[in-house]
């Protein structure tokens, strides 16, 4: 009966006949079902009971079956020898049983102990948390997730390789010359012999990734809300609301490309003639500056002269006032500037003056200039480009001044730089609001303000004919670069030599990329208010509660200098509530198509409206002014500090990275390990400060890693800087919390539904090893691929369902507990 009961245990452990259609192949063996497409992620539907249910739909489909298995009318009575052949048959069949599970039993136990005294490891399957029936998932979700993962690469095939080569493997071998990640670790493989290993290595990472096993990562947050969002807009949903409607039809005309190109420079130069022509064309009627600027600024978001935008002041932060102000700062200059650390001002960059005069040549030759009158105009540009350019500042340098935050009323601005009409232009900026000369605003350059209202006023008052119009061309200038994407290629291609030239080169991103984007400039409300429908938002609060209440846990178990730094690092944790960022600005869809019932969208005219969309987005910045709520951000995806308040954006919660219909198992192996991370780097300076665990627990991931890679004991140590020591221990310490949250949640919910037959623990490990290397501001200071840090949780913890020790590393057992 004990040989019966432990044999029965072993099948518990290991369900991999759960779900035989779904389960996880080694990474060497394709299987038909990878070229089967999985369905949109926005599609897949959110719950309406508890995941649980699943499985008790289940059984209720099973019960007829069983019942048709042993009708009554079967239970008659049989003749005694047939009973008493059955009998035998019966004691026959069990002996059989005995003897089977008996050699299976001796078979087992002999296997694991050769494994364990040949120190091979513990034996699978083998945890320290609570035995669970697995139930499947068979939602659409869960078998999304399952193909995916079929595809992926097995970590616990082929550990060593798994989680040193995945994702960026090349990172820290010397063609790389220690850069990107690894930037800044010393004694990296210098001699021969080293390079050998790494190219011996990066070959085997090639042959991975040419199985399609690389790619199959989690792409970053950044990326992934990108990609929800892309469906959301191509879906072909029932039209509903035009609302919807018009943002859906405002990217498709941003996708047809083919009509841009046709409409060329006409929708621009068409413009111009609207706001009275231009002396570059030698058709202007000469309008006034101030009106010009004022249209720029209310129908067109742009501001030649000066940025605008709205803010708090952090000097009233700290007394709890929440009131907003116009914040007018110095504007993106077109030309190439640089600072002048010994005359502390800035210049035009003279190595950048030929490509920027030769694209603003091109600019003016794709406008329709006569060849013969560009360069006049040109030259103008550059010249007064210069001239405000010597005024302006980097932030640095006026943070030391104390030029940030300056207040002032707009009749004392008014006063301070009269060229421009202040009360005039804001008025038209934040229309329909009512602003007064009396009313507050924040300057963070006053002395570039000044000197740019003195530069402007002594071109205006220029006469000269060769200098007709260069303030009007440099305000139609920088509308032309605030509508530049909404142009053909050939703009933006000029665009693209000339940051080319500077040496500022940037990857050129998906068109469909680019479209999100734009949509959600003007369209924000409404992608705010789909997202938030889509947004399981029961689920994701209790993530977020659940990893929040193990991340205090964690606090307690760091050792720190004195108990007055715990007090002092607990009561401020204590005092912030989190919570799931949210919008009560728009409650229904009726509302949102009576905000935009003025707006047209056509099929064929992106100029037109990407025009719209700009108006859209300057109206939107003006309400900041009166609203008292922080506005929720769609495409933010990291939390961040609001009062006491701890705010995660909704875009954190959407697939591949959580589904409500998820096992509990992967929604924390990624998503939790994720606001884990988060969590500790808002509060890392206050931890760093108070407790040396931080850089302990780093230099003890570090020598896991050289252990591993066998590169410790070779004449040099591989150093870590304290960031990269803080990094370590942030994502260390975040896959703790995320480990011990989920199995707090699965002792109060034990009903965790599980994906190709993984137990809970394998499941959950798996997940976060598909996490990819987090684009985050912090990714540069990791020296070692996240996925790593399961060899390091596992070295001596029978928390792992299988033995990750690496095959010939000799060292593994000197391996300490981190």
């Amino acid at each position: 009966m004990q040989k019966t009961t432990i044999h029965l245990l072993r099948m518990s452990e290991t369900p991999i006949e759960l779900e035989p259609r779904l389960s996880v192949q080694p990474s060497s063996q394709p299987e038909s079902g990878r070229g089967l497409q999985p369905p949109p992620l926005f599609q897949l539907p959110l719950p309406t009971q508890d995941p649980s249910d699943t499985h008790q739909q289940m059984q209720l489909q099973l019960e007829p079956q069983l019942s048709e298995s042993n009708p009554e009318h079967q239970q008659q009575a049989k003749p005694a020898w047939i009973n008493r052949r059955r009998l035998i048959r019966l004691l026959l069949g069990f002996s059989l049983c005995s003897a089977i599970l008996g050699l299976v039993y001796y078979m087992h136990y002999n296997h694991q102990n050769s494994n364990i005294q040949a120190g091979k490891g513990r034996p699978p399957e083998k945890h320290n948390t609570i035995t669970h029936t697995l139930t499947p998932c068979l939602s659409p979700a869960c078998q999304w997730a399952s193909a995916r993962l079929s595809i992926s690469a097995d970590p616990f095939t082929q550990p060593c390789d798994y989680f040193l080569f995945t994702c960026g493997s090349d990172i820290l071998s010397p063609d790389n010359g220690g850069r990107q990640r690894g930037q800044g670790i010393p004694g990296h493989p210098q001699n021969q012999k080293e390079k050998a290993v790494w190219t011996e290595r990066r070959g085997q990472s090639k042959e991975r990734e040419d199985r399609g096993l690389r790619k199959e990562k989690i792409p970053d947050r950044k990326t992934v809300l990108l990609q929800y969002l892309r469906e959301i807009l191509e879906s072909n949903t029932r039209p509903g609301s035009t609302a919807v409607q018009k943002a859906k039809g405002f990217y498709h005309s941003c996708l047809d490309t083919k009509s841009i190109e046709t409409a060329g420079a006409e929708p621009f130069l068409a413009l111009i003639q609207k706001l009275g022509g231009w002396a570059v064309s030698g058709q202007w009627n000469r309008t006034d500056f101030n009106s010009t600027l004022r249209l720029l600024m209310r129908d067109y978001a742009t501001f030649p002269f000066f940025n605008l935008y709205v803010g708090k002041d952090p000097n009233e932060i700290a007394r709890g006032t929440t009131r907003r102000y116009i914040q007018i700062d110095q504007p993106d200059l077109l030309i190439p500037i640089e600072w002048n650390s010994k005359t502390l001002k800035s210049q035009a960059k003279t190595r950048t003056l030929r490509p920027f005069l030769a694209s603003c040549e091109r600019y003016l030759a794709l406008l329709g200039a006569p060849p013969g009158s560009s360069m006049i105009h040109v030259g103008t540009f550059i010249s007064l480009s210069s001239e405000l350019a010597v005024a302006a500042a980097p932030l640095d340098f006026r943070l030391s001044k104390g030029q940030l935050y300056q207040r002032m009323t707009i009749r004392e601005l008014q006063k301070q730089a009269p060229a421009i009409d202040w009360l005039g232009c804001l008025q038209a900026a934040f229309h329909p609001l009512p602003l007064i000369e009396d009313d507050h605003v924040l300057l963070h350059n006053l002395p570039y303000i000044v000197q740019m209202s003195r530069i402007v006023g002594k071109w205006l008052n220029k006469h000269e004919p060769s200098s007709s119009g260069p303030v009007h061309t440099y305000m139609i200038l920088s509308l032309l670069h605030t509508l530049m994407p909404a142009l053909d290629s050939r703009f933006s291609e000029t665009a693209k030599n000339l940051s080319m030239a500077l040496g500022d080169a940037e990857e050129v991103a998906d068109r469909w990329k680019h479209c999100v984007l734009e949509t959600e400039r003007g369209f924000d409300l409404v992608l705010t208010h789909l997202l938030s429908k889509r947004t399981a938002h029961r689920e994701a609060e209790e993530i977020i509660q659940n990893i929040f209440t193990s991340f205090k846990s964690k606090l307690h178990e760091l050792k720190w200098t004195d108990q007055k730094s715990l007090q002092f690092v607990m009561k401020k944790v204590q005092s912030l509530i989190p919570r799931l960022w949210t919008t009560k600005e728009i409650s229904s869809e009726a509302e949102l198509d009576l905000l935009f019932s003025k707006v047209t969208v056509g099929t064929n005219s992106f100029f037109s409206n990407y025009v719209q969309s700009l108006s859209l987005w300057q109206k939107r910045r003006g309400q900041l002014l009166t609203e008292k709520a922080e506005a929720a951000d769609i495409l933010s995806v990291t939390p961040f500090l609001l009062g006491d308040e701890l705010l995660f954006p909704m875009g954190m919660f959407i697939p591949p990275l959580f589904h409500p219909t998820y096992p509990r198992a992967m929604n924390y192996g990624v998503m939790g390990f994720l606001i884990a991370k988060d969590i500790l780097h808002l509060i890392l300076p206050d931890v760093y400060s108070h407790s040396e665990m931080v850089h302990a627990v780093g230099e003890c991931v570090w020598a896991h890693y050289l252990t591993v890679t066998e590169k410790a004991g070779r004449g040099g140590e591989f150093s870590l800087s304290a960031a990269q020591q803080q990094e370590l221990w942030v994502q260390y310490s975040a896959l703790q919390i995320a480990v011990q949250a989920y199995h707090q949640s699965l002792k109060n919910h034990p009903n965790d539904t599980s994906i190709s037959g993984l137990s809970h623990t394998r499941l959950f490990l798996t997940s976060f090893s598909q996490v990819n290397c987090d684009s985050d501001p912090y990714s540069k200071f990791m020296p070692l691929e996240p996925s790593f840090l399961i060899t390091v949780i596992c070295a001596k913890s029978d928390l792992c369902p299988t033995s990750l020790q690496c095959p010939n590393k000799t060292q593994q057992h000197s391996l300490q507990t981190c």
